[in-house]
C-alpha cells in the first residue's frame, strides 16, 4: 500500500489554478522532499494532505484512506513553518494537552510528553516556558509535538528555516533518527539539506508536477562536468562520444560539456578523458565529478 497517492489533484482559487492535475505516488521509508519556488503550490498541497482544505478536483489517499478519514487519526501529523506554542505555559503542560487530544489520558499523557522531549534532547526544559527558549530549541519542541503518538507520516514545512548551522544539523539528525519508524515529507528551499536526508523528490512549479525522481536512482548515473578553454567544440563533442561506456554528452554552455556514464568503482573513464585531452592538446579549465540535486532539477 502506497503512503500517499495523488491523482489529477487540482485546486483553484477564484478561478486561478494553484495546483493543476498533479499525479504522484510516494512510498514509506526515507524522508521525502517537496521542492519548488515560492508560489509553486507546496503549502496548498500540504494543506490538502492535512485536510485543512479540499481539492477542487482529483483525489488523494494516505495509506489507502481518503484524507479526512477517521482511520487516519493519529497516523498523520504536521508542523507548519510558523507553528508556535503558548509562550506563557510550560512545554510539558502543552505537550500533555496535545497528547490528550489524541486520546492519551492521565499519567500516560505525561509519559508521552516526556518521551517526545527525550527524542529531541529537551527533557531538562520540560517545565520551561517557550518564551525562554532559543529559536532552535523552539523548533525542536515543535518537532516533539509532531511526534506525539508515533505517527506514521509527518509533514514538515521548512523545519530548519532561520536556524544556525548547529541547530539545523540537530534537526536533520532527529529526522534521520526517527525515519526508522516515521516517514517525513519535508518542504524546503534548502536543496543541499534535502539531498542529505531524502531519496524521493517531488518538484512543483506553477502548480504543476515538473519532476518526480529518486536521488538513489539518479546516482546510478554519474557525471563529469568538463569546462574547456578555446577549442573546436564540435570536434571535442564528437571525440567525447567516442569514449567507451559514455551514455550521453551534452553541451550545456559555450565551453562546457556534461558527460553521463554508468557509475564506476574505478577512475578508468577519467584517465581516458585525460589521455584524450592530452593527445589532442585540448586545454581545459576544470573537470568536476558528480552532480547535486540542484543540478539534477534545473539542468534541463
Amino acid at each position: 500500500m502506497s503512503l500517499i497517492q495523488c491523482q489529477q489533484l487540482s485546486k483553484n482559487y477564484s478561478g486561478k489554478a494553484v495546483l493543476s492535475k498533479v499525479d504522484f505516488t510516494l512510498e514509506s521509508g526515507a524522508p521525502i522532499a517537496v521542492v519548488g519556488p515560492n508560489g509553486a503550490g507546496k503549502t496548498t498541497l500540504f494543506s490538502i494532505l492535512c485536510g485543512y482544505i479540499k481539492p477542487t478536483s482529483g483525489s488523494v489517499t494516505i495509506m489507502g484512506e481518503p484524507v479526512g478519514s477517521p482511520k487516519l487519526h493519529g497516523i498523520l501529523s504536521a508542523l507548519p513553518q510558523d507553528a508556535q506554542l503558548d509562550p506563557d505555559s510550560s512545554i510539558l503542560s502543552q505537550l500533555r494537552l496535545f497528547a490528550e487530544l489524541q486520546g492519551i489520558k492521565g499519567k500516560a499523557s505525561k509519559i508521552e510528553a516526556m518521551r517526545v522531549l527525550e527524542l529531541v534532547d529537551l527533557t531538562k526544559e520540560a517545565k520551561a516556558k517557550p518564551k525562554s527558549l532559543s529559536h532552535g530549541m523552539s523548533k525542536r519542541v515543535s518537532i516533539a509535538q509532531a511526534l506525539i503518538g508515533s505517527p506514521k507520516l509527518v509533514l514538515l514545512d521548512e523545519p530548519t528555516a532561520g536556524l544556525d548551522p548547529a541547530n539545523a544539523r540537530r534537526i536533520r539528525q532527529i529526522v534521520s533518527e526517527q525515519s526508522e519508524h516515521t516517514t517525513f515529507v519535508i518542504s524546503s528551499h534548502n536543496l543541499d539539506e534535502l539531498e542529505k536526508l531524502c531519496d524521493q523528490v517531488i518538484y512543483l512549479e506553477e502548480g504543476k508536477l515538473k519532476q518526480a525522481l529518486s536521488i538513489q536512482s539518479a546516482q546510478e548515473i554519474d557525471y563529469l562536468t568538463l569546462v574547456m578553454k578555446k577549442v573546436d567544440m564540435p570536434s571535442v563533442h564528437q571525440a567525447l562520444l567516442g569514449l567507451p561506456n559514455i551514455t550521453k554528452v551534452t553541451q550545456s554552455s559555450d565551453h562546457q560539456f556534461i558527460i553521463e556514464y554508468p557509475t564506476q568503482e574505478d577512475f578508468s573513464l577519467e584517465q581516458q578523458l585525460f589521455n584524450l585531452l592530452a593527445e589532442n592538446q585540448w586545454h581545459y579549465k576544470s573537470i568536476l565529478k558528480g552532480r547535486t540535486l540542484e543540478d539534477t532539477l534545473f539542468s534541463s
